[in-house]
């Protein structure tokens, strides 16, 4: 069969869907100037592929600009189509930003950081996933079984991360039925959001070309155990040195670090709208879970909102010294949970807000979540008016969907589509 090349340009919107358009490679080089066609309300498609409600409606034009930086590729060795993309950015005509596009939300809140703190961030997310190419076994939690079973799955998704410039750095199995975890090097600035991309789409691609897939929705099951995202972060200065340590510090944090971990925490009702943002992941975040039920800030401890972690004795600690953020999930777009998570820890440190003696409980509901997020000024002020609208009528919309559905049928239809 005769061939021809071809790329996609990718953008992964409100959903967490990545979603483009295809051209012929030959075409590259115009392209990363025009971009390839877009429209407003194709940022309105929600997880399971309808459009309940757009406040854009049928008009509006706009392009899907790739970025020279965000380029994957991989090759399989089995005959198949490499996987050929690169992640873009939406654009007016005239190629300003558009305001809602999740790329530039992320690096506008980045910008922000930099000008209010005088640093950068450096961060990785690490992802926890359902692989279908395995059957659940006792004791299959951590096991040398469970990783000998997914067979050449690992040595093949690790290629295609290489491959496609996302550094692979380790990949267990989990605490679940089927369930796997890896991690990517931390990168600076929307580089990171870019790896979490790629790496999800590679390991889809992997189990694709395995016939299998790799399931990345919050939960599968309302008994069972979750797939959370954990967001590693810490700060450099202009001179790439650590910005994040302060031995003097209860919990070791500098004075950025402190203001900006008060941010995440006094804006969290409103942010895990944005990093947990479907109906079954409030199942996930749940007591006995090992997940997080209260807005809180604990040293090592897997329960926490946000974790302070281990260094290892005698090296450099301050390099090492990092914090996670845990209310987070792969229903989220890797750019909107970024670039929320900035922006609050921005407003955390332009105000000097100090660390709670409490925190609140998380909401209980994505509809709750997202009435905290309607209401908190600062987010509409850092999404945009639009933006912040959009995204409301979005979720809510998909959560109409959901109406008349138990706990397990929605698990159900959310792990066809992540």
């Amino acid at each position: 069969m005769n061939r021809e090349a071809l790329i996609m340009v990718c953008t992964c919107e409100m959903s967490g869907r990545v979603r483009g358009k295809g051209f012929p490679a030959r075409e590259l080089s115009s392209r990363m100037k025009s971009g390839v066609g877009w429209v407003p309300t194709n940022s309105m498609i929600n997880a399971f592929s309808k459009i309940p409600a757009t406040p854009f409606g049928t008009g509006g034009d706009l392009i899907l600009v790739p970025d020279a930086e965000a380029e994957a590729k991989a090759e399989f060795g089995d005959g198949s189509a490499p996987e050929h993309f690169f992640l873009g950015d939406i654009r007016q005509l005239d190629g300003t930003p558009w305001e809602c596009c999740p790329r530039n939300f992320a690096r506008r809140a980045l910008a922000a950081l930099k000008e209010v703190a005088g640093v950068n961030l450096l961060s990785a997310f690490e992802h926890e996933f359902v692989y279908t190419g395995v059957e659940s076994r006792p004791g299959e939690s951590y096991s040398l079984d469970a990783y000998r079973r997914q067979g050449i799955f690992a040595e093949g998704f690790t290629a295609a991360l290489r491959q496609a410039g996302a550094e692979p750095e380790t990949f267990l199995p989990e605490y679940g039925a089927c369930q796997y975890e890896f991690t990517v090097s931390p990168a600076l600035g929307l580089q990171s959001a870019d790896r979490a991309v790629i790496a999800r789409e590679m390991a889809r691609a992997t189990a694709h070309r395995l016939g299998h897939r790799a399931i990345f929705s919050p939960i599968l099951d309302p008994a069972g155990v979750g797939n959370g995202v954990h967001i590693h972060f810490s700060f450099r200065d202009a001179h790439g040195g650590s910005a994040t340590h302060d031995p003097k510090d209860p919990f070791g944090l500098s004075p950025i670090a402190r203001h900006f971990a008060a941010g995440l925490l006094h804006h969290m009702p409103a942010l895990t709208a944005i990093t947990a943002p479907s109906s079954v992941s409030y199942i996930r975040l749940r007591p006995n879970r090992w997940a997080p039920t209260v807005a809180d800030l604990k040293r090592q401890d897997r329960g926490a909102a946000i974790r302070i972690c281990p260094v290892i004795p005698g090296a450099d600690v301050a390099r090492q010294f990092n914090l996670e953020y845990r209310v987070a999930d792969s229903a989220a777009s890797p750019y909107l949970t970024l670039g929320a998570l900035v922006f609050a820890g921005v407003d955390g440190i332009r105000r000097k807000l100090d660390l709670p003696s409490e925190g609140p409980p998380l909401s209980a509901t994505l509809s709750s979540a997202l009435d905290a997020l309607e209401a908190s000024a600062p987010a509409k002020e850092w999404m945009g008016a639009a933006f912040h609208n959009a995204y409301l009528v979005h979720k809510r919309g998909e959560l109409a969907g959901l109406e008349g559905l138990d706990e397990k049928a929605c698990c159900d239809l959310y792990a066809e589509t992540y």
